[in-house]
Formats: structure tokens, C-alpha cells, sequence
């Protein structure tokens, strides 16, 4: 298995640190207003990277960290005349519902910002006592140029970025000893939620929730670092100065890195119009078209959000549950129940579609090659399943098609809806085995029919049901 590595800049093959295993942490979502679908993007690309690792065997240690402390949430907290923690209880809550309407996975861990303060202030003393950072006035910074590898995840130059001028700067940079110093820790401000330190009251710095989070729950090593293109510097790059400048070891083996979403071909941003919640695309359509959509293109390629594609994805996704309805149309009429020598032959020509499906997301997850190989399963299926079929060989494409569906995280089994007529049957049937004193047979209609949603319920008038 290959994947590119933004690191090296180049594809190499995937080997564990430990065999089996793989040790994965993606940044997640600052949490003070609904996920856009930006941030859908990542969660949707890495989420399918973990479930080809989960079907290749390996076990997933999948870290995915809410930010709930920062300046945007203070802010969004003032404006309501509340506290932060009552605007990111909010909208994890909210994102989390989100992330489920997407069949994104929970993560192994969700790990907070704010439960996590301790193992800050520990990793910041001990940079400094290791003498990469050093405190000023209550707030203390990385002294960037104590990590002599400085730049190399964003193949930036520390010269260069000492000539880039003020932007790179932050605040307090009178103060630093060097002006591309990062914060780790900040005195509070008034109304700030703020954590007692050596050095003030005060709170973390963005870069060092990472790191921190990322050891606690991984180690100090870890297999996989992901994030979206934008994260790349500084935030990735000043992870790995303090991860490595505290633990004395390699930080993450392999980079990962999606690459941005327009809308219309233009940037998404609240100034242009074009900002678009994964809520008010949940309106429109079915969540599982945005995912469709988000793995229709290369994780590493650009990707363009515009109406058009959607429902060019709608009608792709279409194609793949309507194979699946008709398979399931015809498994129920099925008569014979074993493969024909010729259906035998027929159903080993599968194999040519799992090995592409595989071969593609071997090759740096390749999704929309993955796609490409379910559609030519899709359309095997159709030519080759018919009312003769054996019951064996429909169920064979049939768990194909849905099991390769679903490692990419697309739901292609529907519940069906049970009609009224088909519960009035059931129900029939189950009078006349407890008649016939078929217990069994009976209990087993009931267990059915509550697996559906329907309860019976046994009345001097006869047997009545509801849906639940």
C-alpha cells in the first residue's frame, strides 16, 4: 500500500510501526458554529483511509480532536452572553450529528482541548527546562530556531520566513526573542475562560493542543498526522517542532493532506455568499450524495463544489443502490438455491473488479478509481443477474457490491419500507402456527416484524400492531 507523504514529497509504501496496527490522529473542527462542508472534506477523505485499513486487517487507533478553546468561540460566546463551554458543547454535539448524517465513523477518541490543560502545562515545562522555549511576561513561546529541522514538513526556509514580514508574525512579538517565536501559552484577558500555570492564568496556545493530545492517547510516535492543505503551516510544522523538541523522537512517520473545496470555482468564504453549512446540504439532498461527491475526485486534487456535480453524483449513487434493489428484488424469488457450474465460472470473473477496487486504493486511495471499479461490479450485475439466477450467486454480488460500498463509507443497503398488507400476512401466518401449536415459528414472526419497526400487540379483539 502506497500513500504520499507531504513530508518526503513523495509516494511510499505504508509500513507500520508496530504490524497490524496503525496509529492515526487527524486534526479536528475549532467548534463555535455549524461544520461547512470544508471541514466535511477531511473528515470524509480520512474516515474512508481508516476503514480500508480496518478492511485490510490492521487494528485503527483513530484520534480525532475537538478544538473547544479558542478566540472564535470566546467570541461567539460574548455575542450570546455565554459561556465558551456552553457554545462548544453546541456545536460538538451539532457536528457530531452531522458527522453521523455522513456515516463518518466516532473516532477511537475524541479528546477536548480543555480535559487535556494538564498534559500542556507539563509539555511546556518541559521545553523549557529542555531549552526550547522560554517565558516573557506570563506568556511563554517555542524558540523556533532551538529545532534545527524547522520547515521541513512545508519545505520553508527560516531565513525566508524571517524576510516574509509582520503577517507571520503574532501577538506579543515585541516581546520574543526572535520574531518567528510561536506561542504556547497566553496570560487570560478579561471574560477569557483561563487555567492556572507557573507561569500566569492563562490558556494554550493552538499548536501545543495537538501534540499533546496526540501522545496521550497514540504515544509519542504515530503512524498517520492528517489534516486538511491549510494545516500544513504552521500549525503541522510547529506540531512536530514541539513534539520532537519534547519527546526526542520522530513524530509521525507519514503526512497527510487533502487539498481544498471551492464552491463554484471560487473560495468558499462568508464575504462572497458562497459559505455552505453541511446542515443546508443535508436539505437538498441525502448526506450520502456529499459523501459520493467529497470521493468522486483524489483526496490530493482540488475539488470543485457546484450544483451540477451534485446531481451528477445523486444519479452515480443512484446507479449503485438501484443495482442493489433490483439484486434484492431478485434474491426473494429466487428458486435454486446453489451455483451452476456456469455461475461458478461467472462469479470468479469478480475478482477482477475487487482487485482493481483494491489496486486503486492501494495506489494513495485512490476513491474515484475505487468508484470507477464498483461501477463496472454494477454493471456486471445487471448483465449477468436475472430471474434464473441461483440464490448463491445473487447473494455473491449482492455482499460484493454493498461490502466494497461500505468501505468507502456508503450506505448502498436500504431498509425497506413494509407494507401494510405484507404485516396483515405476517400476522396470519403467526395465528395459524400458534394454532398448530408452532411456538417457534410463531415467536419468530413477532421478532421479525419488531426488527421493522412493528409491535404487536394481542387483544380479546385479535391481534392489533403499531410502528415504533
Amino acid at each position: 500500500m502506497k500513500l504520499y507523504n507531504t513530508l518526503t514529497r513523495r509516494k511510499e509504501e505504508f509500513v507500520p510501526l508496530e504490524e497490524g496496527k496503525v496509529k492515526m490522529y487527524v486534526c479536528g473542527p475549532t467548534v463555535y458554529n455549524l461544520i461547512h462542508i470544508g471541514n466535511a472534506r477531511p473528515m470524509i477523505v480520512f474516515d474512508t483511509v481508516r476503514r480500508y485499513f480496518e478492511y485490510k486487517g490492521y487494528d485503527v487507533n483513530f484520534v480525532s480532536n475537538f478544538t473547544d478553546v479558542d478566540d472564535k468561540i470566546i467570541k461567539k460566546a460574548i455575542e450570546e452572553g455565554v459561556s465558551a463551554e456552553v457554545i462548544s458543547k453546541r456545536y460538538i454535539d451539532e457536528c457530531k450529528k452531522d458527522m453521523a448524517d455522513m456515516n463518518v465513523k466516532p473516532a477511537t477518541k475524541h479528546p477536548l482541548a480543555t480535559e487535556e490543560i494538564c498534559g500542556m502545562v507539563e509539555m511546556i515545562a518541559d521545553l523549557i527546562e529542555k531549552g526550547h522555549a522560554y517565558e516573557k511576561n506570563g506568556t511563554v513561546y517555542f524558540r523556533t530556531r532551538s529545532f534545527k529541522d524547522y520547515g521541513k514538513l512545508s519545505h520553508k526556509n527560516l531565513d525566508d520566513l524571517q524576510s516574509g514580514g509582520r503577517s507571520l508574525l503574532v501577538t506579543g512579538e515585541d516581546e520574543k526573542e526572535d520574531s518567528l517565536d510561536f506561542v504556547l501559552w497566553k496570560p487570560k484577558k478579561e471574560g477569557e475562560p483561563a487555567w492556572e500555570s507557573p507561569w500566569c492564568e492563562g490558556r494554550p496556545g493552538w499548536h501545543i493542543e495537538c501534540s499533546v493530545m496526540s501522545k496521550k492517547y497514540l504515544g509519542s510516535q504515530i503512524d498517520i498526522h492528517a489534516g486538511g492543505e491549510d494545516l500544513v503551516f504552521p500549525h503541522h510544522e510547529n506540531e512536530i517542532a514541539q513534539s520532537e523538541a519534547a519527546n526526542g523522537k520522530e513524530f509521525a512517520k507519514y503526512w497527510m493532506h487533502n487539498a481544498f473545496l471551492n464552491i463554484d470555482n471560487r473560495k468558499m468564504a462568508k464575504s462572497l455568499g458562497n459559505f455552505r453549512t453541511v446542515r443546508e446540504i443535508g436539505e437538498e439532498y441525502d448526506l450520502q450524495v456529499l459523501r459520493f461527491f467529497m470521493l468522486s475526485a483524489h483526496y490530493r486534487s482540488p475539488l470543485n463544489f457546484s450544483a451540477d456535480l451534485m446531481e451528477a453524483s445523486k444519479n452515480g449513487l443512484e446507479r449503485i443502490l438501484t443495482a442493489v434493489a433490483n439484486l434484492k428484488h431478485l434474491l426473494r424469488a429466487a428458486s435454486s438455491e446453489s451455483m451452476t457450474e456456469e455461475e461458478k465460472n461467472a462469479f470468479l470473473k469478480t475478482e477482477e473488479f475487487v482487485k482493481a477496487y483494491e489496486a486503486a486504493m492501494e495506489d494513495d486511495f485512490n476513491t474515484a478509481d475505487a468508484v470507477a471499479s464498483i461501477f463496472d461490479l454494477v454493471k456486471y450485475a445487471n448483465t449477468t443477474a436475472n430471474a434464473e439466477s441461483s440464490k448463491e450467486y445473487l447473494q455473491g454480488l449482492y455482499d460484493l457490491i454493498v461490502n466494497l460500498s461500505d468501505v468507502l463509507g456508503l450506505i448502498v443497503e436500504k431498509e425497506e419500507e413494509i407494507l401494510a398488507e405484507d404485516i396483515e400476512a405476517l400476522i396470519e401466518e403467526r395465528q395459524a402456527a400458534r394454532k398448530e401449536k408452532n411456538f417457534k415459528r410463531a415467536d419468530e414472526i413477532r421478532d421479525e416484524l419488531l426488527e421493522k419497526g412493528i409491535v404487536l400487540e394481542d387483544t380479546r379483539e385479535g391481534v392489533k400492531w403499531k410502528k415504533v
